[in-house]
């Protein structure tokens, strides 16, 4: 460890000394040093996840308070059915019923959204470090076609990151953390509220030097959002967020380094100075009209990003997004209809240069590249007894995607996409604690520019692959969620059968990209999370996850399982004592790794890491929190980029991340 995890042992030590009288803490207890101070938003929030017949939840900052919370698989770690796998730095795999599998990088598959406006490109694609978690005061997971609220009609779904008002958050916060690997992390943020105005913004700034070589990152980020309340019925809300990320690249490792020497960076990835740094500025509006039984919601935003990418190439981009949205609820009686759209549109100046050493060499591609994604929704809600609600509803989403080429020689091409998912539910509560629910629904997703524009033929050119088609999918979900005394439960089964699911296949005559359509797939599986609490100064939450992905009867890979996602990934945490003084030890065991390559002949060994955090007040409206990963410092493979073929030299591996500590102090006045 590190001289700054050193330097946190002392307060570790505080915390566990006091362990034995956890119990008895309870009298001393006050509402807890987080940065928000009003439930309101959670609350409405979790009020709408009781209207959707399937899986969905709401995570609170409360939740994840006493991480160190670097990327969002620290605050998504509880959210049933979200499978996170950190890569290095701020970079994760996020995946939701095996969306965007055929990724090692980026992501695909999943809309990811801030305050209900997509982070995601006009072409779906998107970074997701540019959502800063630290700043949320909650973030709405609904999966799959759950997601149709935010005009998704993807398979993984939606994840919306809500950040806090200054009616919610009045008054300073401040949060500091250091920690291993010469870690160091600073929050302030402030709130204020009159009659009818409000307003609330934040700063960040991190730095570390990483678990692995070459995976330096600094980041500096601003957010704030000014409401307005024009009248009774009339008011509005401006945000601006502004990111600054440097991150380096480690890159990939073999089999055998990963699991020995997991610390190391690749050759190319040090000889390359391989890094991804962003910079964006997010500005957006939302205006709502609210007459009581009628509410409309509109508004805009536009999206300006830099990206400065040197990996085989230095990938340089400059790209600016616009776009608007609009919602309409009615709810009176027994009916409730919700009409949607949303339109996006992006235009990026795409640049690729020669790599040397990280710096531009000769130019090599020049081309201006547009897309579109644009999507109309509807659902209509019927009670016909008070216990039962019908849910009919679907998503009509069309977009382009289309590059002219000014310098090379890769090829202009156009495509265009559209499709219609409909979507019915059924939602029973037999009690005011208990429901069941039903649902059928398709999903689409188009390809992105990564997927339509590959290289092809011999020598290989880039230029449009006109026979790729969206990725389709019908989907059957039941489950159940309630309370009932000191236990809580969210329990999803779901089955999707695929059709022209974006994966790698070997070229041939009628297959002429690397990434295309699959004949046939299937993703089945089971989100479970389970939450005792039988005392006050005792809590138990378990997550549990069963994936079972798999190809139907392809030509090439039979019935073989699809890499990347292990079958179960199951995580334990026990939260001993009260706000003012507690202690969480915390297990994630993968029993068995995934298979690495669609041919199944590579499987990653499982693995358990222990992980504790903990927490104190040590002043009024000031308190400390400790964070310990992977105690034992187990090697294991966390991630991988999947392959068709995999050799013992196949760099294709991640590491879970290595031992740290962290700690810190939070204060609000």
């Amino acid at each position: 460890m590190t001289k700054t995890a050193y330097r946190a042992a002392p307060l570790l030590a505080l915390v566990l000394s006091f362990v034995p009288a956890a119990a008895h803490a309870a009298a001393a207890e006050a509402d807890a040093t987080i940065i928000v101070t009003a439930p309101e938003l959670t609350d409405e929030a979790e009020a709408r996840v009781q209207k959707t017949a399937g899986g969905a939840d709401v995570v609170s900052h409360q939740d994840y308070a006493d991480k160190s919370i670097v990327s969002l698989r620290d605050t998504l770690a509880f959210s049933p059915g979200v499978y996170l796998q950190p890569r290095y730095g701020q970079e994760v795999r996020i995946s939701i019923r095996g969306s965007g599998l055929s990724r090692g990088f980026h992501m695909r598959g999943l809309t990811l959204l801030q305050d209900g406006v997509p982070v995601n490109l006009a072409d779906d694609n998107g970074d997701f470090q540019e959502l800063e978690p630290i700043f949320f005061d909650h973030l709405e997971v609904y999966r799959g076609a759950n997601a149709l609220r935010f005009g998704s009609g993807t398979l993984g779904g939606a994840v919306n990151g809500v950040t806090p008002t200054g009616r919610t958050a009045e008054g300073f916060y401040l949060r500091g953390d250091v920690g291993s690997f010469d870690s160091y992390r600073g929050l302030v943020s402030a709130g204020v509220a009159g009659d009818r105005v409000d307003a609330w913004a934040a700063v960040s700034a991190d730095t570390s030097s990483g678990d692995r070589d070459h995976v330096n990152r600094r980041s500096f980020r601003f957010h704030g959002n000014v409401g307005l309340k024009l009248s009774d019925i009339v008011s509005t809300r401006f945000y601006a967020s502004y990111n600054d990320i440097k991150q380096e690249i480690p890159g990939a490792l073999t089999f055998d380094q990963a699991l020995t020497t997991p610390r190391v960076a690749s050759a190319a990835a040090v000889a390359g100075d391989q890094a991804r740094d962003i910079v964006s500025l997010r500005l957006q509006n939302r205006t709502s009209f609210d007459w009581g039984a009628f509410r409309v919601d509109l508004g805009g935003f536009v999206n300006a990003k830099s990206l400065y990418h040197p990996i085989f190439q230095v990938i340089d981009q400059d790209s600016l997004d616009l776009g608007g949205f609009f919602r309409a609820d009615y709810a009176s009686g027994p009916i409730e209809v919700t009409l949607g759209g949303e339109l996006r549109r992006g235009s990026t100046d795409a640049r690729q240069f020669v790599n040397i050493a990280g710096r531009r060499g000769a130019l090599v591609l020049d081309a201006d590249q547009t897309a579109r994604t644009a999507n109309i929704y509807g659902e209509v809600r019927v009670r016909p007894v008070e216990q039962l609600t019908l849910i009919a509803g679907g998503v009509y989403a069309d977009g382009f995607r289309k590059r002219r080429v000014n310098v090379s020689t890769s090829r202009d091409g156009r495509i265009d996409f559209d499709a219609f998912s409909p979507k019915f539910g059924v939602l029973f509560e037999p009690g005011a604690d208990v429901q069941f629910f039903a649902n059928y629904s398709r999903s689409a997703e188009f390809p992105g520019f990564g997927e339509v524009f590959q290289n092809i033929g011999t020598p290989p050119i880039s230029q449009v692959v006109s026979t790729i088609r969206p990725q389709r999918a019908w989907t059957a979900e039941v489950g159940t969620r309630g309370n009932a005394g000191i236990v809580n439960w969210d329990l999803a089964l779901y089955r999707s059968t695929l059709k022209g699911e974006l994966l790698q296949f070997t070229t041939n005559v009628s297959i002429p990209a690397a990434t295309f359509n699959a004949d046939r797939t299937l993703h089945q599986g089971v989100e479970a999370a389970l939450e005792i609490a039988p005392t006050d100064w005792l809590r138990l939450r378990q997550v549990y996850t069963y994936s079972d992905f798999r190809f139907r009867n392809d030509s090439e890979f039979g019935d073989n399982r699809l890499p990347v996602v292990p079958k179960h990934v199951y995580r334990v945490e026990a939260r001993i004592g009260s706000d003012a003084l507690h202690i969480a030890p915390n297990v994630e065991w993968v029993p068995d790794g995934p298979f690495a390559d669609y041919r199944n002949l590579v499987q990653t060994p499982g693995y358990a890491l222990l992980g504790v955090t903990g927490g104190a007040r040590i002043g009024e409206g000031i308190d400390a929190f400790v964070d310990i990963r992977n105690i034992t410092g187990k090697k294991a493979i966390g991630d991988i980029s999947a392959a068709i073929t995999v050799t013992p030299a196949s760099a294709v591996y991640y590491p879970v991340e290595r031992r740290a500590v962290s700690a810190g102090i939070r204060a609000r006045f």
